[in-house]
C-alpha cells in the first residue's frame, strides 16, 4: 500500500521528497508534502527519512 503523509506533523523539511526514488511526493501551496499513491513504489525511503515519523502506511 502506498505512504501517506499526517499534513498535521509534517514540518516541510523537504527530506522524504529529496529521498523518492520515484518523484511521487510534491509539495503543495503551504509547503507541506503530499505523496500521488498511483505513483508511489511502497519502497519505504520516504518513511525512513522523515524526523518526526509523520509518513506511514494507508
Amino acid at each position: 500500500m502506498p505512504r501517506v503523509i499526517d499534513k498535521f506533523k509534517c514540518i516541510s523539511c523537504g527530506n522524504c521528497e529529496r529521498v523518492c526514488k520515484v518523484g511521487c511526493i510534491s509539495q503543495l501551496e503551504n509547503k507541506k508534502r503530499i505523496i500521488n499513491p498511483s505513483a508511489c513504489v511502497d519502497c519505504g525511503a520516504c518513511q525512513l527519512a522523515c524526523p518526526k515519523k509523520c509518513i506511514s502506511q494507508n
